[in-house]
């Protein structure tokens, strides 16, 4: 797919990209330097950016979607939930990285804003788009939690973690509770691609996207399974949750990505 199409196809939205993925790289670059009050600011000017700029995809005609403008939103949800957060646990420090994050997931939008659908195969499929990138934002936060739950225990084994660093058990507990709405959806995502793809085709359609999501979805329900019956925690959660998001990001994100960006495929 030509690069520079895919920047020209809508220079007032690609003006606006540019723009939010700056103001992420300058908070990245800056954060150490500002204070609390200006990193804040900063963060909720680069979100309402993002979100502008996935508003303005929202209403192009025709719609466009790919595997980019998936990880876009992804990243914006994840964001989202950090600016929530960080209201109710001011010791949530992720800022550098969630900075990175956006940058990254503007900027790859902003090249390859995905294929153009000038008709829908479906009237089911605004919904299962909506419910498929929401449980990738829900996951995504759930690995987010993660790491830094892997941080928290690395701190308190060398002796470093501070008195106002968050509890890990409370960390743990809000791992879980993403991991758990992220199921539920994903669930209901699979449920809704089933019904529509038995519409269209009179028959479920098995392919890399379908076979990975369905990975992704037995790997989190063993995960919460064995938290539930076994007490799964630590290490082995941590890892469970990390081969289920990285099914998950295979199905979707992996298949279009080898679509849109290797077989330059963007139909």
């Amino acid at each position: 797919m030509p690069i520079l199409p895919a920047l020209s196809h809508n220079p007032p939205a690609a003006l606006l990209s540019a723009i939010a993925a700056l103001s992420y790289a300058f908070l990245a670059w800056a954060h150490p330097r500002l204070s609390e009050r200006q990193t804040r600011g900063v963060l909720a000017a680069a979100w309402v950016l993002h979100l502008l700029v996935l508003v303005s995809a929202v209403l192009e005609t025709p719609a466009r979607f790919g595997f980019a403008p998936a990880l876009s939103v992804t990243a914006w949800l994840v964001l989202t939930v950090y600016l929530i957060e960080s209201r109710m646990y001011p010791q949530l420090k992720a800022r550098w990285t969630l900075a990175v994050l956006g940058t990254v997931a503007v900027l790859l939008a902003l090249f390859f804003p995905g294929a153009q659908y000038h008709a829908l195969p479906s009237n089911w499929m605004p919904l299962h788009w909506a419910l498929g990138i929401a449980s990738y934002g829900l996951i995504a936060a759930a690995v987010v939690h993660a790491w830094l739950m892997q941080r928290a225990e690395k701190a308190i084994r060398q002796g470093s973690a501070g008195d106002t660093a968050i509890p890990l058990l409370t960390l743990e507990r809000l791992t879980f509770r993403f991991v758990a709405a992220g199921f539920v959806l994903l669930s209901a995502t699979l449920l809704v691609g089933g019904w529509f793809s038995e519409l269209i085709n009179e028959r479920w359609v098995w392919n890399h996207k379908t076979a990975f999501s369905v990975l992704a979805w037995l790997t989190m329900g063993v995960l919460l399974l064995g938290r539930w019956r076994l007490g799964w925690r630590g290490r082995v959660a941590v890892r469970m949750l990390y081969l289920g998001a990285g099914f998950l990001l295979l199905g979707y994100v992996g298949s279009r990505f080898v679509l849109e960006v290797v077989l330059h495929r963007v139909g």
